[in-house]
């Protein structure tokens, strides 16, 4: 049995420290009325998983593994809108949320280059293939680092996203739960950066067969 992860609990800067020192990274004053639409945004009523709690648990990690990004201030931005568009009842929510990103940030005066790149950052989270670039694997590292937090705090997670998808019946979502968990379990490494590969990868893969256990029953 693996030790705790380290990097829990989750503690980092505040929302607003976090947004107004990407910005200023990037040598443009952080737009207010920007940060409060995404926060929002992430406090819609239906989230129960991805909500500011996410985002701050994201932000922290972000924080954390600054080190090993090319560009820090890119995947902040990146990580604030990953899941900025969220409707569990929809296919096309990276896409959604990639887009915002894009649209807001040359709006705000941020070169094109730097937008699609933050763009290429928030569709990455789509897992659907290897992050391509080191700060795709990182963001990407940080949106899935919940499934190797401690048991405790995974469960809360798998609860929570039932509750997000409580429009469907218990068959169906169990049958579409287990697919994906599966999929995460049956990858050869779950996570693409070596920090998180030490300090997850294997309490992931407890966590996952512990989800698919009880998917079963």
């Amino acid at each position: 049995m693996p030790s705790e992860p380290s990097e829990w609990p989750l503690e980092g800067p505040t929302l607003a420290e976090s947004w107004n020192a990407a910005w200023s990274a990037l040598g443009k004053p952080a737009p207010l009325e920007l940060r409060r639409e995404l926060e929002l945004a992430w406090t819609e009523p239906h989230r129960h998983y991805h909500d500011t709690r996410h985002l701050g648990e994201c932000l922290a990690l972000c924080s954390r593994w600054t080190v090993q990004a090319e560009r820090p201030a890119e995947v902040a931005l990146a990580v604030w809108f990953h899941d900025a568009v969220h409707d569990p009842k929809l296919n096309a929510n990276e896409l959604n949320s990639a887009a915002w990103a894009a649209r807001s940030l040359v709006a705000a005066g941020i070169g094109s280059e730097v937008a699609q790149r933050v763009y290429d950052l928030v569709l990455a989270t789509r897992h659907d293939t290897p992050a391509q670039g080191r700060d795709a694997a990182l963001v990407v590292d940080i949106d899935l680092a919940i499934l190797g937090s401690p048991s405790e705090r995974f469960e809360a997670y798998d609860r929570d996203v039932r509750k997000e998808y409580a429009w469907l019946s218990g068959f169906r979502y169990r049958s579409q739960r287990k697919h994906v968990l599966q999929g995460f379990l049956s990858r050869a490494r779950i996570y693409e950066t070596a920090r998180a590969v030490e300090l997850l990868e294997e309490q992931a893969r407890l966590n996952l067969q512990g989800a698919i256990e009880r998917l079963e029953q």
